[in-house]
C-alpha cells in the first residue's frame, strides 16, 4: 500500500509543483502590470502580500509573542485563563513582568485569619426602599454586553454561567432577549401564555437523534428549528432539552399573564436600556410601559445608560451584526448599521432623568440606577448635591450609579474616544465615592464599578475604594474563550475568530455554550475565593471592614503613600463652584 502511495506521489509531484510555479507567474503578472491598488506590489510583486499576511495575522497573534501592554502584566491574564479551568494558580520564583506602574498595594494584618473564619457572605443589597429590593448573591457583575455585539450562543453561555455560580448579568443595550433565558426550560405540559411554546413533531425528534448521534448536539437543535419553524428569526426560539420543545416570550400576552415572581431557575439579570429604549420601545420608537414591566419581571434591577467612555457618541453595531434575529428583539430594521442616539429621550436635563428614574421605580417596584462616565469632579458634585435635597424632598433617586473607563468591548467604538473621554477607573471611583460621602448619600446609592478589573486583588483594591460592586467584561470574556484577537468590531473582515463576538452562523457553530458556561463560573467562583484570601490576610472576617485605610500606594517613582486620601488630594486638583 505505500508503494503505492509513493509511486502516485511521484507521478504527481512535479504536476502539482508547476502548477504551484504558473500561479506565481500570473500573480507575479498581475501584481506588477495588472492591478493598481497597492504600490508595494507594483514594487514587489508576490512576495509584497506577505506584508498584508502578517497584518492581518498581527492582532490575533500579538498577546502570545509581545509583551502585555493592556494589563499590568501578562500574569494577570493567565490568571484568569487558568481560574477559567479550574487549575491551580500559583507562581514560582517570580512574577514575570514586574508590576513596575502605579499601584495600590493592600496592608496585610499581623494575626492574618484562616480562610475559614472568613465568612462566605458576599451579598450586596441594591434598593434597600423598593418593594423588591435586589439582593445580588455576590458583588461581581459581568458588565453589559448585548446579545448582538455577543453571538447568540455567547449569551446563553454566560446566562448558564450566571444560573450556575450566581454572579450578576448585565443584558447590555440590546435589552432581554431569549438567549437570556436559557435556563428557563419549560416543563413539556406547560401551557402559560407568556411563552410561544412549539411542541415537537415525529420528523423533527427523529431529525434531532439522528443528528445528535452522528454528529453533534450543535447541529441537532440547529436542524431541529429548521424542521419545527423554517423561517428568518427561527434562532429567536430556545430549545428546551427536559421539554423537547423550543420556545421565546409571548409578548403579546398580557401583562397578567407574566409569572408574578422570576422562574427561579434564570439568573439574575440587570436589564440595561439605552437611549434606543431597544426591548421596551413601541413600533413609533417610544417608551413602551407595559413592555417594560413585562420585561421586569425577569430582571432584578433596571440600569439606565447614560454614557459609556468608549461610546459617547452612543452605541454602534455593525449591519453584518444586525441579523433577523437582533432585528425583531430590537425592534430595527436587518442588516443596517444600527447607531443608538447619542443622547438619552428622558435626560434633558438631571431632574428630568432622575424624574424618569422614578417612574421606572415606580412600575416595576425594582432598584433603578444609571450608568455614567466621570470626567469633572465639579459636575459630579453638583449632581450629587441636587441628588441629596431630592433625598430630602421625599423625591426618586437612583439606587446605584455605575460608573465606566473610557475603553472598548464586545462591539466597536471611536478610537478617538478611546481612553480620551472621561477619567480612568480608580479616579472616577475616588471622585464618586467622596461625593456620594460628602452629601449624605453613601447608604442610598451603591457604586458599581467597572474597567480593567480581572482580578481578585483588583476587587479587594476597589471595593476598599468605596465601590460595592465591579463590573466584569474582558475577564469574563476571556475566561468564556476570548483570544484577545480584537475582531470584535463586525465591520469589514473582523470577524470574531472563536464565535464569541460575531454573528456570522460558521464562527458561532465553533462556539460551545456548555463548556464555556462552566469556564465562567470557573471563573467568577475563583474571583470569591481569591477575594476571601486576600480578605484572611488583611485579617477581615468580611467585606465590609474594607475601607480606604487598608490601602497604600506606590508610584512609579518609588514614592509611598500609607495614607491614599493624601495621595488623590495631591493628585487630583479639585475645584468648587461657590
Amino acid at each position: 500500500m505505500l508503494a503505492k502511495i509513493w509511486v502516485f506521489l511521484e507521478i504527481v509531484t512535479p504536476y502539482v509543483l508547476s502548477l504551484f510555479f504558473l500561479g506565481l507567474i500570473v500573480l507575479f503578472i498581475y501584481d506588477r502590470y495588472i492591478q493598481r491598488k497597492h504600490s508595494l506590489l507594483v514594487n514587489y510583486p508576490v512576495i509584497g502580500r506577505f506584508r498584508y499576511l502578517f497584518e492581518a495575522l498581527r492582532e490575533p497573534l500579538r498577546q502570545y509573542f509581545a509583551e502585555e501592554n493592556f494589563y499590568e502584566s501578562r500574569d494577570k491574564v493567565d490568571w484568569v485563563y487558568k481560574a477559567a479551568k479550574d487549575v491551580p494558580n500559583y507562581k514560582s520564583f517570580s512574577v514575570d513582568q514586574p508590576f513596575s506602574e502605579d499601584r495600590f498595594i493592600v496592608k496585610h494584618a499581623t494575626n492574618v485569619l484562616n480562610d475559614n473564619e472568613v465568612s462566605d457572605d458576599m451579598t450586596v443589597t441594591y434598593g434597600k426602599t423598593r418593594e423588591y429590593p435586589y439582593v445580588a448573591k455576590t458583588p461581581i457583575v459581568r458588565s453589559a454586553m448585548s446579545d448582538g455585539a455577543l453571538s447568540p450562543e455567547a449569551v446563553r453561555a454566560f446566562s448558564l454561567g450566571a444560573a450556575l455560580s450566581g454572579y450578576t448579568l448585565n443584558t447590555g443595550e440590546g435589552g432581554l432577549t431569549s438567549n437570556h433565558l436559557y435556563t428557563l426550560n419549560p416543563a413539556p405540559d406547560d401551557n402559560v401564555e407568556y411563552l410561544e411554546i412549539i411542541k415537537s413533531t415525529p420528523l423533527a425528534d427523529t431529525v434531532f437523534k439522528l443528528l445528535e448521534k452522528f454528529v453533534n448536539r450543535t447541529y441537532a437543535i440547529k436542524a431541529y428549528r429548521k424542521v419545527l419553524l423554517n423561517k428568518r428569526t427561527a434562532n429567536t426560539y430556545i430549545y428546551g432539552q427536559d421539554a423537547n420543545v423550543l420556545f421565546r416570550v409571548n409578548w403579546k400576552a398580557p401583562l397578567s399573564a407574566f409569572p408574578k415572581e422570576i422562574p427561579a431557575s434564570l439568573p439574575d439579570m440587570i436589564f440595561q436600556m439605552s437611549s434606543g429604549l431597544y426591548g421596551v420601545r413601541d413600533e413609533h420608537g417610544n417608551f413602551d410601559e407595559e413592555r417594560y414591566a413585562k420585561v421586569m419581571t425577569f430582571c432584578r434591577m433596571t440600569e439606565i445608560k447614560i454614557a459609556q467612555g468608549a461610546k459617547q457618541t452612543g452605541g454602534k453595531l455593525a449591519g453584518t451584526k444586525v441579523t433577523a434575529d437582533i432585528a425583531y428583539y430590537r425592534g430595527v430594521e436587518e442588516g443596517k448599521d444600527l447607531f443608538s442616539p447619542n443622547r438619552f429621550p428622558y435626560a434633558d436635563t438631571p431632574d428630568h432623568l432622575l424624574d424618569f428614574i422614578g417612574r421606572l421605580q415606580e412600575i416595576s417596584k425594582k432598584p433603578v440606577g444609571v450608568k455614567i462616565v466621570i470626567s469633572d469632579e465639579n459636575m459630579i458634585d453638583k449632581l450629587a448635591e441636587r441628588v441629596a435635597e431630592r433625598k430630602k424632598e421625599g423625591l426618586p433617586i437612583p439606587d446605584f450609579i455605575t460608573v465606566d473607563s473610557g475603553e472598548g468591548g464586545s462591539a466597536t467604538a471611536p478610537l478617538e474616544l478611546m481612553e480620551s473621554v472621561g477619567l480612568n477607573t480608580v479616579n472616577a471611583l475616588y471622585v464618586l465615592d467622596s461625593a456620594l460621602r460628602r452629601h449624605g448619600l453613601k447608604d442610598d446609592i451603591k457604586i458599581i464599578i467597572s474597567g480593567k478589573i480581572l482580578t481578585p486583588d483588583d476587587v479587594i483594591i476597589m471595593l476598599s475604594l468605596g465601590a460595592d460592586a465591579v463590573g466584569i467584561a474582558r475577564g469574563f470574556m476571556m475566561s468564556g474563550g476570548c483570544i484577545r484577537a480584537r475582531m470584535c468590531s463586525g465591520y469589514g473582515s473582523h470577524k470574531c475568530p472563536v464565535g464569541m463576538a460575531t454573528q456570522d452562523p460558521k464562527k458561532r457553530a465553533s462556539y460551545m455554550v456548555v463548556k464555556q458556561a462552566y469556564q465562567m463560573s470557573n471563573y467568577h467562583n475563583n474571583l470569591i475565593k481569591g477575594m476571601k484570601m486576600m480578605l484572611a490576610v488583611m485579617g477581615f472576617d468580611h467585606k465590609s471592614k474594607l475601607g480606604k485605610k487598608n490601602l497604600t500606594f506606590r508610584n512609579r517613582n518609588g514614592e509611598i503613600f500609607f495614607d491614599v486620601e493624601e495621595y488623590f488630594k495631591s493628585k487630583l486638583h479639585i475645584y468648587r463652584d461657590h
